[in-house]
């Protein structure tokens, strides 16, 4: 078995021999080691977890807040402690890969993720599953942005695109099918189970990785840590989305949020100073005079904006309106689900040939519909309706997830591609907590609006003092809150105000949704294939 060649660049002054991105032998047949496809096989595996667990532990906090004897703040720690640590590390995570390797960097991810997972199961406190979703938030932050690097590294150009179509639909396949598996698992097994299967996952991605992987380095990577840099882009992130998290709780109004939004913005007006002065900045500002790369930036903010925000609801529409068990709901998003395994390869086949813009516009066209229909679904809305605006909805999403990573990593120079795939995954995270926080603004604007007035004129008995915010915030995720006791009528007036008030507030998240859609639209229409696209695969050969 031959293992692939690297190319060693010893600069002088340098006593660490660095290896050229490019392989120089990957012809199939020849070994595992380094082959493009099989490198796919192995980083997908290992994405596969962290992307499993954005949505799979949601289905577990009722088990495990009801085992622990969790409060409701202690619960959302379990979500917010995970996000706040991979979207504030993912950048200098990749950094780290593009300084050490992308390969070493993915490993020691997969082990520390399977780990802290094994460590969650095996909690008995609601303090330490908090703890460990930190670690775990860590180490995925490790493990996304090398994986990128490594497919950018393998695939020539003419390939990268299908490779980056197929590592989009693991992602989104894991996302959209966490609350199915979730279900599945609570229910016939325990909530620890859900933090168990990592393990086996993990060690699984190891293995594979020790056999495949190729370390990937160029040339000029970097050789110095920007450590400024990083506390001060850690700050920021940390502060802007912290102040996301808080906001429902605290309010838009608060001093508090604003105080959080402005230590942000202070300091990633330091870090863009810094960055300028310091010799081997974190990230180069220059990337930014790439208007493709910016334009994919945001446009992978605007659609998590869209699609998180507007999915967010979705799932208490199908749980709390239609009474559907959290498995049941998660079988009614398979047209997502499916037509995202559908359409990123193929949307990966048609970016290869004409190039991201056109079907990165017409994805967001697609996205932007699919949240219009969405605004229209009712409390009376069958199954086939429903269907077809989550399946348009999963081919729009399909080639934005795979020609905007495309457009961000293929315009990014070769030993930047760790930053730039950090940079692609805050962007998605930043805006998926945007989306949260904003859309659930507007939902909750809505029904503080409405809810009194429904309430009246479905004669209902009027409420004592303190009672209408409980109301009001029951009625936001679509609980209809009848106390015990209530009389039939009663019960069933209230539960037709609470989903009606509730379906007027989803409307109104998606029809924002669906301008942000259409504004990034427009975005799209910047974007272009990556002028540094040819550099991770130009000597793979042919594979």
């Amino acid at each position: 078995m031959t293992s692939q060649t690297t190319v060693d660049a010893t600069e002088p002054g340098d006593g660490a021999s660095r290896t050229s991105a490019a392989p120089l032998d990957t012809a199939p047949g020849r070994g595992l080691r380094g082959h493009p496809w099989f490198t796919l096989v192995s980083v997908a595996i290992g994405v596969m977890m962290v992307a499993l667990d954005g949505t799979i532990v949601a289905i577990a906090n009722p088990a495990i807040a009801k085992d622990l004897g969790a409060s409701f703040a202690d619960v959302q720690w379990i979500t917010n402690a995970y996000f706040l640590a991979l979207a504030v590390t993912l950048i200098t995570a990749g950094k780290l890969g593009d300084r050490f390797g992308h390969r070493q960097t993915f490993l020691i991810g997969v082990v520390g993720f399977a780990a802290a997972s094994g460590a969650i199961g095996l909690s008995h406190s609601i303090a330490l599953v908090v703890t460990f979703r930190v670690f775990q938030g860590l180490f995925g932050a490790l493990l996304m942005p090398a994986a990128l690097g490594l497919l950018r590294a393998s695939f020539p150009a003419e390939k990268l695109n299908m490779a980056i179509g197929i590592w989009g639909m693991v992602i989104g396949a894991s996302t959209a099918g966490g609350p199915i598996l979730g279900g599945l698992l609570v229910q016939h097994v325990s909530w620890q189970s859900v933090f168990f299967i990592n393990v086996p996952v993990g060690v699984l991605a190891l293995v594979l990785g020790l056999v495949i992987l190729t370390d990937h380095r160029a040339e000029n990577a970097p050789r110095s840590f920007d450590l400024a840099g990083i506390a001060l882009l850690s700050a920021a992130m940390f502060c802007l989305v912290w102040a996301l998290i808080k906001a429902p709780t605290w309010g838009w109004g608060d001093g508090k949020t604003w105080l959080f939004i402005g230590v942000s913005v202070l300091a990633f007006v330091g870090f863009s100073f810094w960055e300028t002065k310091v010799k081997e900045p974190l990230i180069p500002l220059g990337l930014f005079r790439s208007v493709p790369l910016s334009a994919g930036v945001v446009l992978m903010v605007l659609m998590a904006i869209a699609f998180m925000g507007g999915l967010f609801f979705v799932t208490f529409y199908l749980q709390n309106v239609h009474g559907m068990s959290p498995v049941k709901a998660g079988l009614h998003l398979l047209p997502l689900t499916g037509m995202m395994i559908v359409g990123s390869p193929l949307a990966g086949a048609v970016i290869t040939k004409a190039g991201p813009r056109i079907p990165l516009a017409g994805g967001m066209v697609l996205t932007a519909v699919a949240m219009f229909g969405m605004s229209k679904l009712d409390t009376d809305t069958g199954s086939p309706a429903m269907s077809l605006w989550f399946a348009l909805l999963g081919l729009g999403l399909a080639p934005v997830m795979v020609g905007a990573t495309e457009v961000i990593v293929g315009n990014a120079p070769m030993e930047l591609s760790g930053v730039a795939g950090g940079l692609q995954q805050a962007a998605m995270q930043i805006g998926g907590s945007l989306g949260t926080a904003v859309l659930g603004a507007v939902m909750a604007s809505r029904v503080d609006s409405d809810l009194p007035g429904n309430w009246a004129d479905a004669k209902l008995p009027p409420f004592g003092p303190g009672q209408l915010d409980k109301v009001s915030e029951a009625v936001q995720v679509g609980v209809a809150p009848v106390p015990k006791g209530t009389p039939a009528p009663i019960a069933e007036a209230i539960t037709k105000v609470a989903h009606d008030t509730f379906i007027s507030g989803m409307s109104l998240a998606c029809l924002v949704a669906a301008g942000v859609a259409a504004v990034a639209v427009l975005v799209a229409l910047l974007t272009k294939r990556g002028a540094n696209a040819e550099a991770g695969g130009a000597g793979a050969g042919h594979i």
